[in-house]
This record gives structure tokens, sequence and C-alpha cells, in this order.
């Protein structure tokens, strides 16, 4: 039969990563846990799941995939998040593929992703394709700081598998605030690393637009109160971003 290495990246997960790893049950031949420096049980837990532990400060969420990466065994990996968790049919997807044999390089799976317990099928949010199954000898994470992917050659083509990917990615509204101001940060570093300078109103101008994107376009109008919190998010998302990218530019 074949085999697939599973990894996780974790801070703090000690109330989400135990349905995680029981979604791997029966699918990942082993759980390679790259961990933040938690301070909270949940190094503890996925030792005694039986997974293999390994502490890196993080610099970023390519490089530390990428590390993850180069710590498994075996030649399929399978990349999840401990706030993520395989739906059964997806599931019973990658355990077809270990019975019958892998048939491609890269595969990519829908994600749904939930909001405080609510699934969000607009504002952009689904099926948010991610590809998160490939052959590493072929593929591997790119080192962006943020909106990582995996990369491979052009003449790769990725294979759908049935099922979803369950993304939790909060339990309230401050943890996702959280969220957002973090990643702001990283990409305002990526922002004020491009060539050119980023106007006054540069700033007002993305987070409409992405208001706008979200609400409108991806049809977060269509979630309700849900739809306007993420629109607004996204809006607050972009603010930070762009704000924060203009100061490292301008050197204040």
């Amino acid at each position: 039969m074949n085999k697939i290495s599973a990894t996780i990246l974790a801070y703090n997960e000690e109330k989400r990563i135990g349905a995680c790893l029981a979604s791997l049950r029966g699918v990942a031949d082993e759980i390679i846990v790259v961990d933040s420096g938690s301070t909270d049980r949940t190094v503890e837990i996925c030792k005694a799941e039986g997974c293999k532990v390994s502490t890196r400060k993080f610099d970023g969420f390519g490089a530390q995939r990428q590390y993850a990466t180069s710590l498994t065994t075996h030649q399929y990996v399978l990349s999840i998040d401990a706030d993520e968790l395989l739906s059964p049919a997806l599931q019973e997807s990658l355990k077809k593929l270990k019975s019958e044999g892998f048939g491609h390089r890269v595969y990519t799976v829908s994600r749904l992703n939930f909001y405080c317990g609510v699934p969000v099928k607009h504002c952009g949010w689904y099926p948010d394709m991610q590809i998160r199954l490939f052959d590493k000898r072929y593929a591997n994470w790119n080192l962006r700081d943020v909106a990582e992917k995996v990369i491979f050659r052009d003449s790769v083509r990725p294979e759908l598998l049935d099922g979803d990917i369950l993304h939790h990615r909060c339990e309230n509204r401050g943890q996702y605030e959280a969220v957002v101001k973090s990643h702001a940060a990283m990409r305002a570093r990526v922002l004020a690393a491009r060539d050119g300078s980023i106007g006054a109103l540069s700033p007002v101008f993305h987070a409409l637009k992405a208001f706008w994107d979200t609400y409108i376009s991806r049809g977060g109008i269509l979630e309700g109160h849900v739809g306007r919190e993420i629109s607004m998010m996204s809006y607050r998302s972009e603010l930070l971003a762009y704000t924060a990218a203009k100061k490292l530019k301008s050197g204040k």
C-alpha cells in the first residue's frame, strides 16, 4: 500500500488539534508537527498521539511548510493546519489513493471555511481550492511569508479530489481579528518590498476594493451578518497592510 506523510503547522492549538489528528487516522502513515513555541498543551497532545514534533521559530508560512516537508519520510505529503480537518469524503478519497496508487504528482482539494462555527459558501471562501497533496520530488511550497502556495512545473496538472478540507478559522470574532492583524503585518512587509511608491489614498482605495470584492462580487451579501463581518474584516486587513507598508517605505 502507498503511504502518506502528513504535516501540520501548530501554535497554541490545544482546543482544535485533537479533531485534526482524529481526521488523519487511517490516512496518514506518519504525522509531522512543526510547532512555533506553543505554551499550552499542543505539543503534549501531539506526542501522545504518536506525532513527530519539531519546534521551530515561525519566520513565515512558506518557510515553515517547506521545513515541515523536509522532515517527512514518505514520497507523498499531505499538508494541513491544526485548525483544519479532513471531511469523511476526503478521507475516503485519500484511502482510495493509498490502496489503488497515485496517478498524479499533485492533487487539489476544495476547502470549506467556517466563521465562528458557520460554514461560508460565499465571500470567496468556497470552494477555495487548495493544493495540499503532492509528490515532494516534483513540488514544494514557495517561501512567501503569507499567501504561500505549492509550486511545480507547468507540465504538471493537479488532479481534483472528492471531499473538502474543513477549515475552522475562528471560534469568535476577536480571534479572527487577531489573525487579520497578524496577516496584515506580514503582507505589509511584502508590499513594502515592491518597487514603486504607495500613494496617500492607496490604503483606503485597496480597502474599499476589498470590501466590494468580498461583499458584492463574491456574494458576501448573501451570507447576512456573517458576510458583512467578513467583508469588513477584508476592508480592515487591506487598510492595515497598505498603511503599514506605506510607513515602512517612508522609514517612519
